[in-house]
């Protein structure tokens, strides 16, 4: 077995797929209002940690990497034409895409979700939100069928080393830290986060307008004076 992904990696993912899962499960709930909203920001955090552990992080995980998957979609397109493409080629092409379309509709979720939790706009920005939610979940589903997919194909788990950072085989490790000490750190970061929005919940903001992070006793009630 070699080491093939670091903690911090996976952990990422782990809670990338965590937050995205609970965002959407609670989206239309109103009891579970700010649970869907810290998970959002959750979420916006978690790529932006992405984005700097792909700009710094081991080879393996850099944003670079997967740009170099994605630079084979024009030759993979021209042996199509001629008769020659590489299905292991269009497999991992596949699954980089899969990748890239989840990391690129997280920004206009969470950006489009704290606009309408401000109530900036009107509804249609509720539109937006709802579009991109639906746009992620269906490039969540594309990337876990692939993951099923390939795994029935190449007769092996390939969600097991998602999880535990290594590869069936003999060789030395290709990653020479595992980087526990990040992954912990990131993992305390997101829980104190949660617990403070937990422990802020029931306090009023100060009036004058939204918070950053909750809105005013006004517009988180507008909906029930509506009803009066």
């Amino acid at each position: 077995m070699d080491l093939f992904s670091v903690a911090l990696t996976r952990t990422l993912h782990a809670l990338m797929a965590l937050s995205f899962v609970g965002a959407y499960i609670t989206a239309e709930s109103e009891i579970f209002r700010l649970v869907h909203v810290s998970l959002g920001y959750t979420l916006g955090g978690l790529l932006v940690a992405r984005l700097v552990w792909g700009l710094l992080g081991p080879r393996h995980a850099r944003l670079s990497a997967l740009w170099g998957k994605l630079r084979g979609l024009g030759d993979w397109w021209r042996g199509l034409r001629t008769g020659r493409a590489s299905w292991r080629q269009m497999q991992n092409l596949y699954m980089a895409v899969s990748v890239v379309a989840v990391l690129l509709a997280i920004a206009p979720v969470v950006l489009s979700g704290y606009v309408t939790y401000q109530e900036w706009t009107g509804e249609w920005m509720e539109d937006v939100h709802e579009f991109f939610g639906n746009f992620m979940l269906m490039a969540v589903l594309a990337h876990v069928l692939g993951v099923v997919v390939l795994s029935l194909l190449r007769r092996r788990n390939l969600a097991t080393p998602m999880l535990t950072g290594r590869v069936e085989g003999i060789g030395p490790d290709l990653i020479h830290s595992n980087h526990w000490t990040l992954a912990a750190l990131l993992l305390a970061a997101v829980l104190s986060f949660w617990f403070w929005q937990w422990q802020a919940s029931p306090q009023v903001p100060a009036e004058g307008g939204a918070s950053w992070l909750h809105p005013a006793p006004g517009r988180a009630q507008s909906h029930n004076d509506d009803d009066d």
